[in-house]
């Protein structure tokens, strides 16, 4: 559960423009209709003068001339491919000098990240396709920088190809198994949690592979049923339910015990690294440096408030502490996901001194500069030419609600790349000379083009101009940025659709997600639940005032306001949307006995903790797989913000939707996907029998075999034409 804001002029609104003339469908936004073209699978190639792009509909690859967006050929097409039996394929993996691609095809979702597929090796030159291996679906396959080499795991252990034997196939462990130890890839909660889907790596002179062990042998599992169901159907669980059981720590119980290793490829010898953690400490991270003596291996402690780097000998196995980051609360998730390596430094991004800026060191760990500073967060980063010390990144310096792309020389002269109001973002080619920018903003769908950092537009991809029309035509409602200031004196950002007719009073439905570093409040087309504002849009067709406010907690504002949920992750989280409610009840055209509140998992958990504060200000409330009680949840998520129960348990308590049932004011639908990893069903089924004990009355929906996003058939459909209806039952 994961999600940045520039203060604005208090009370300032701002319109932003109006949607199509035309009745939205809950149907057509459901099943995608109204979604915006985008590009797929675009990567730039190694001369920094072209970018590859899967095109004809996952049927070929194609290479395409950055100066003028134009094709230049074809690298792989399923109709040009030699003894290609598949007609569509789902995924590449180019070799580090292009002359080969790893095709992928038969791709099947394991969690969030992890899947495993079918992969065939393709000969660029030649046009010939083989199968990666016969052995059974793999996953996670990669390149040795050689080229000469594939490694790739599959059922837990790590296996290696040699293309210039032949395509021999090897095993580089022996003990995966399922529930039990993990090679090469990472359990369910450091998946989830740490953003990944593989922990291993060549070194740069491809004779060694490092990765990351883990055993989850002793850590408690969680299994919940699994019925025949439909769309798909499950045919072994026709007569008698299944059952799916798998390693889940909750807070304060034990997590995976890791540890990493290396494999030396010509004398087949594995070692140990000799890391002196402790054993509960976490290894979100490994990466080989250029240098084939140093493996960076990134650790945390428990806790989540030291961050350490250390350089280590693949061979040897001697480890040396070469940088520490800590917190008094805990590390920002981006510095150990999205440290950078080039050949003699890396790049690190760091709350240190509240916003999250651009750090350089170098590779033993020394300090060169601090390479952005500001009242600003760095928002994503591109690329930095270590030869000219040019730098390339997106911030929100415009505005917390607006992100921008910046180009930055070695002196710190800043230039803005991308004028734009709204939210821009950027794939840079290889030598940072051309940039892909998609450009949005709340009421127009995303613009693509191809630009040069000079600021010239070379060509536009894709310009949704249609959709645009489409959902902007006079006569449908509008959208506003707000401010208000709650009663504790704290400004914060929201945004409204409303009815194109405001006589009379209106109900009003507040959507909220409000989770640690998350945004929902942002000037770019992904604002509301389906993005483009389609479902808070289609709702204020119905009537309603559709209103969105990011409380305390969440990001874009500094560390400082996100981090003051600390340890009692809930509770101003709640204050703040009890705050949004008696503001909207000031306003002339709001029906203050009609407001109602709704989120998706942690914004399911904040409706319920919102509508159980003691204060009656929400009629009624929607919460959608929402975890209700702290220790239900995962450990890594947890005790981020809250620490283990055995150091915390006042505040577990406090904090608990289940604890609050008795005060729970205002008609709720609970809805959960029975076969949810994530949340477990678990939270809403002891939720339910803390309100049937606490004799309160509530409607309760779950979906057949759905996971944390239930959807699948017509799920998605069902889901929210079950809201529309209640919210017309208990608002209308």
């Amino acid at each position: 559960m994961r999600k940045t804001i520039v203060a604005l002029v208090a009370g300032l609104v701002m319109t932003i423009g109006a949607t199509a003339a035309e009745q939205l469908d809950i149907r057509k936004i459901t099943n995608g209709t109204y979604s915006a073209k985008g590009v797929g699978g675009m990567r730039s190639m190694n001369d920094g003068e072209h970018y590859m792009m899967i095109g004809g509909g996952g049927t070929c690859i194609v290479r395409y001339a950055f100066k003028t967006g134009e094709v230049v050929d074809t690298l792989f097409s399923v109709n040009d491919a030699r003894d290609c039996d598949f007609k569509r394929f789902d995924g590449y993996i180019m070799s580090p000098a292009e002359d080969r691609i790893l095709i992928q095809t038969n791709t099947k979702s394991i969690y969030r990240r992890s899947f495993t597929a079918d992969y065939y090796i393709y000969n660029v030159a030649n046009r010939t396709l083989q199968p990666l291996s016969t052995g059974g679906p793999q996953q996670v396959p990669s390149f040795s920088p050689d080229g000469k080499m594939i490694a790739f795991v599959r059922d837990n252990n790590i296996h290696l190809v040699k293309l210039m034997f032949n395509n021999s196939e090897s095993q580089v462990t022996t003990d995966g198994k399922f529930n039990e130890v993990l090679n090469g890839i990472p359990d369910w909660v450091y998946e989830e949690e740490f953003s990944m889907n593989k922990c291993y790596e060549f070194s740069a002179d491809s004779k060694m592979i490092a990765y990351v062990k883990s055993v989850e042998s002793h850590v408690p599992s969680f299994s919940f049923a699994m019925y025949r169901g439909m769309a798909p159907s499950h045919e072994d669980n026709a007569l008698y339910p299944g059952a799916y059981t798998y390693k889940y720590p909750v807070p304060g119980v034990d997590n995976s015990k890791v540890s990493v290793h290396t494999f030396d490829i010509k004398s087949m010898v594995t070692r140990k690294i000799d890391l002196q953690i402790n054993e509960e400490d976490y290894i979100p991270r490994i990466h080989f440096t250029s240098d084939p003596e140093k493996l960076a291996i990134i650790t945390l402690n428990r806790h989540q408030s030291r961050m350490d780097m250390y350089m280590a000998n693949p061979r040897s196995t001697v480890c040396k502490l070469v940088l520490r980051e800590e917190s008094d609360q805990y590390v920002n998730e981006a510095t150990y996901e999205g440290i950078t390596f080039y050949p003699n430094n890396f790049i690190l991004q760091s709350q240190r001194n509240n916003y999250n800026h651009l750090y350089l060191y170098d590779l033993n760990g020394r300090l060169v500069r601090q390479l952005t500073d500001g009242k600003y967060e760095v928002t994503n980063f591109y690329g930095w030419n270590e030869k000219t010390g040019d730098l390339y990144y997106q911030s929100n310096e415009p505005s917390p609600l607006r992100r921008a792309v910046y180009h930055q020389d070695k002196k710190g002269k800043k230039t803005r790349l991308t004028p734009e109001t709204g939210t821009s973002d950027a794939m840079f080619s290889k030598n940072l000379q051309n940039f892909v920018h998609t450009h949005s903003d709340i009421h127009t769908p995303a613009v693509i083009t191809i630009e040069n950092v000079k600021g010239k537009v070379l060509k536009t991809l894709v310009d949704n101009k249609e959709l645009a029309e489409k959902l902007n035509q006079p006569g449908m409602p509008t959208k506003e940025f707000f401010q208000f200031t709650t009663s504790n004196g704290t400004v914060l950002n929201g945004f409204m659709v409303k009815p194109v007719t405001l006589e009379g009073k209106h109900p009003v439905i507040m959507y909220q997600y409000s989770g640690p570093g998350s945004q929902e409040v942002l000037d770019s087309w992904r604002a509301g639940f389906y993005g483009g504002t389609l479902w808070e849009t289609f709702l204020a067709q119905q009537g309603y005032v559709v209103v969105c406010v990011d409380g305390r907690g969440t990001g874009g504002r500094g560390a400082e306001f996100k981090n003051c949920t600390y340890l009692e992750l809930g509770l101003r989280e709640a204050e703040d949307q009890v705050e949004t409610a008696k503001y909207l009840a000031t306003l002339p055209y709001v029906d203050k006995n009609r407001i109602g509140i709704w989120g998706w998992s942690f914004g399911g958990y904040n409706t319920l903790m919102s509508m159980s504060t003691g204060e009656a200000v929400f009629k009624a409330g929607i919460a959608v797989a929402p975890p209700t009680d702290w220790r239900f949840y995962d450990s890594v998520y947890t005790e981020r913000f809250m620490r283990t129960p055995q150091e915390n348990g006042e505040n577990y308590d406090k904090t608990s939707a289940i604890t609050r049932a008795r005060n729970l004011n205002g008609s709720l639908l609970l809805m959960h996907g029975m076969a949810d990893d994530n949340v477990h069903v678990r939270n809403s089924v002891e939720y339910s029998e803390a309100l049937v004990q606490a004799d309160k009355q509530f409607d309760m929906h779950y979906y057949t075999n759905r996971n944390h996003s239930i959807y699948g058939g017509n799920t998605r459909y069902h889901i929210f034409t079950k809201m529309l209806n209640f919210w017309n039952e208990k608002l209308k």
